[in-house]
This record gives structure tokens, sequence and C-alpha cells, in this order.
């Protein structure tokens, strides 16, 4: 089994304000028994920004860009290092992947970061990835680690993803302020009503919360990969979870696995939003047809030829995702129109859909 293992700054803490090191050797020795029993792992990790806060004395923090830049800037190579030197131990030797959202974008830079990977899978060695923050812009940033893991499920096509982090899974209410609140072993679907149940932010040593794990949940088990949210503090909740334990929650996939070009499509980050008519939407969402430019009614966004754009139906509601053959300036411009007029418009054509079936995942 392929499986890509999230951790958040809580759980790499242990609910301390430092990167605590029995966790850590804890969390190795899981990773080298399940890869000894088989398994291929890809470790995404977050924690850089902590380190680096550790390694200048945890000074005063302002969480503006430029300084969580700087401190992932000193802690990356410091988290790394620690990584490393506890792998070693256990004979498993690691790479250190860095990506931004870029790499996801870009055709070539995806297969690419795909080659890499699954390259260093073949030679059994353990990747360890996170986010580029050193150098990512707010345009360029993927957003948070728990995305990146669902990206990266994507990337890698993993059998299953998990997220171990400082809650035991989804809830029906918050625990900490709810008695009566019971632990939800199993969602089928992401739904409205599983969103309601996210609630806010996560800890102030972390970026994420249950909203941002949902969302990987959601893009993960789109493209055919279950995904569960584990506690981080069981013991061993790698192994049992791969031995086919019931811990945490379980997000099941829906749909047959996608192919490598609509893994891309999903998994790429969103450039623009086109919004269809009664007619389009129901021609997509229940004979997977390509979109004219007459199903048209609102685009938004600047995006370019060949970029993902998110399709919505008229309540609003995401139903696919595309690459759009005609960039956003273009596409005002003959949104509405028949397919015959777009020559006529513009003084040329790309052909007569605005996205190709072909170029097309329906959600």
């Amino acid at each position: 089994m392929r499986v890509v293992l999230k951790l958040g700054t809580s759980v790499l803490t242990a609910g301390t304000d430092r990167l605590h090191r029995p966790r850590l050797v804890d969390l190795l020795r899981d990773i080298a028994a399940v890869r000894t029993a088989g398994h291929e792992v890809v470790l995404v990790t977050s924690g850089a920004v902590l380190a680096g806060w550790e390694a200048l004395g945890f000074p005063p923090r302002d969480r503006t860009l430029a300084e969580k830049q700087l401190l992932a800037a000193v802690g990356q190579g410091r988290l790394m290092h620690l990584y490393a030197s506890i792998a070693e131990l256990y004979g498993v030797p690691v790479a250190q992947v860095l990506l931004t959202a870029g790499d996801f974008r870009d055709r070539t830079r995806y297969l690419n970061a795909r080659t890499t990977l699954n390259g260093c899978l073949t030679r059994g060695v353990l990747p360890i990835i996170n986010e580029n923050d050193a150098v990512a812009t707010a345009q360029l940033k993927v957003g948070d680690n728990d995305t990146l893991s669902a990206f990266v499920a994507n990337l890698v096509e993993a059998d299953l993803l998990v997220i171990l982090t400082d809650a035991p899974g989804l809830y029906t209410a918050d625990p900490r302020t709810d008695p009566d609140a019971s632990l939800i072993p199993v969602v089928e679907r992401v739904t409205p009503e599983v969103w309601a149940l996210a609630g806010g932010a996560g800890s102030h040593r972390g970026t994420g919360g249950m909203h941002t794990k949902i969302q990987a949940a959601e893009i993960a088990t789109r493209a055919g990969t279950p995904v569960v949210i584990a506690p981080g503090d069981a013991e061993q909740a790698l192994p049992r979870l791969l031995n086919g334990e019931d811990l945490g929650t379980r997000f099941l996939a829906h749909g047959s696995r996608l192919e490598a070009r609509k893994r891309w499509i999903l998994a790429e980050i969103a450039a623009g939003r086109v919004t269809l008519d009664a007619g389009a939407a129901r021609a997509i969402r229940e004979r997977g047809g390509s979109l004219l430019p007459a199903g048209i009614t609102a685009v938004e966004g600047d995006f370019r030829r060949g970029q993902t754009v998110r399709l919505l139906a008229p309540d609003g509601t995401e139903i696919a995702r595309g690459l759009t053959r005609y960039p956003a300036a273009d596409l005002t411009r003959i949104k509405g129109h028949h397919s015959r007029d777009i020559e006529g418009i513009l003084g040329f054509t790309y052909g007569p859909e605005v996205v190709h079936r072909d170029d097309l995942v329906r959600l």
C-alpha cells in the first residue's frame, strides 16, 4: 500500500512549544515498521516555522508573511536534520522535497515532481515534503499542509491519506465544550452537514483546524483516495491503521480512480471560476458533456488558456473542474454566444468547446 502521512505541528510538539524529540522518535519508528512490512510512505510535515522560532530563542511573533518566511528559512534545515538523524537510527534514507502551488499548476513541474517522488519510493527513500514557505508568496502558496497532503496524495496516486492531528477525529460537536459530542467513525461523503462540523482554527502552534482537514479529505476522496483523520498521540497509530484497525474518522473514497491527467486537473489550484446556466450544468452533470460558450453566464478571475477553472452551477455549487481553452478576457467576450460565432467575435478560434470533456473532471 502507498500511503501519504501528514504530520501537523501540534503532533510534532506533543502539546509543547517546541519540537518534541521523543515524539519524533516514535513517529519515525512507526514509519520504519510499516516500510518493513512492505508499505510505501510519503511524509508531508509541518513544523519548519516552529523549528525556526525555537532556533532563534522564541522571539515575539507578529505572524507576518516576511517573518514566517524568515523562520521557515531558519527552521527548514533544522527540521530536516532532526528527521534525517532519527531516521538513520532505523536505516531509513530520507529526501527533502519542497513544493509550492506552482508545482501543481504547471504541467511540466507537476510531472517532474511526480517522477522525483516515484523515484524515491522505488529506491526505498522516504520523501519528506513541506511547502517552500521561504519563497512562496500568498499567490503561490497552497495554503496549509493539510491541503498540500491531499495534492500529494493525488500526485503519487496514494492508496490512503493519513492525517495525524491533536484531535481523535471528527465529532458530532466540539468535544471541548459539548460533553455529549461523539466521534464519527465513517464519513461516506463530504456534505454541507459535514462542513458544518468543522469548527474554527486549530491550535496557536499550527495553521490548520478541522476545516482544512475536511477540505483535504474532500480533495483526496474525489480522486479515489480514502482519508483517515486520527490522533497523533495514539500509540503506533500508523501501523494500527494499516493493519485495518478502526482509529479516528475514515472518509470513504467515491467514484473510480481517476487517470493521471484528470488527477492533475483535480490537484491543480483553480485559477478562476465559470458560472453555467441550468442547461449547461445539466449536460455536464448528467452526460459528462463538454462546456460550450453558450452555456456560460459569468466569468471570474484572470486565468490564462490551459489553466484549471472551477465550473459552477447557477446556485454556485461547484460541479466540475477543467482546463479552459480560452483565457478569461476572451471568454468574457464570447460567453453566452454560439460556438459558430467565436471566430467572428475574437478574430480566431481555439475550437468550439471552452472546456473539452477530455479535460474535465466532474465532481
